[in-house]
């Protein structure tokens, strides 16, 4: 069995310059947004406020229909308190785990 991600309307970001592009990705950190990062580009669910922002610092949008695997937070993956009895529940983070994950 394979799973494939669904297509989902996303907003597709460019800029002239990798400096324009890190101003972008600070700005949409910076409001929690989930954001698929790739080279030279994100990705992030359509909006249309976060287009018009990301218009206003210069960049490129191009409104797509893609499957989204946006990154994990660098906190991990969940929120969860352990109750008394439990085993201690951990979510590690996962960012930019490449290769084989043991």
């Amino acid at each position: 069995m394979r799973v494939v991600a669904r297509s989902e309307r996303l907003l597709h970001v460019t800029c002239a310059s990798p400096l324009e592009l890190t101003r972008a990705a600070y700005h949409l950190g910076n409001r929690h947004v989930a954001l698929q990062v790739g080279d030279g580009w994100l990705r992030l669910l359509d909006d249309y406020v976060l287009k018009a922002m990301l218009e206003q610092l210069g960049a490129t949008v191009e409104a797509i229909e893609a499957p989204f695997q946006p990154e994990h937070g660098a906190y991990g993956g969940g929120h969860h308190h352990s109750h008394h009895g439990e085993a201690e529940f951990n979510y590690a983070p996962r960012l930019h785990q490449f290769g084989v994950r043991r």
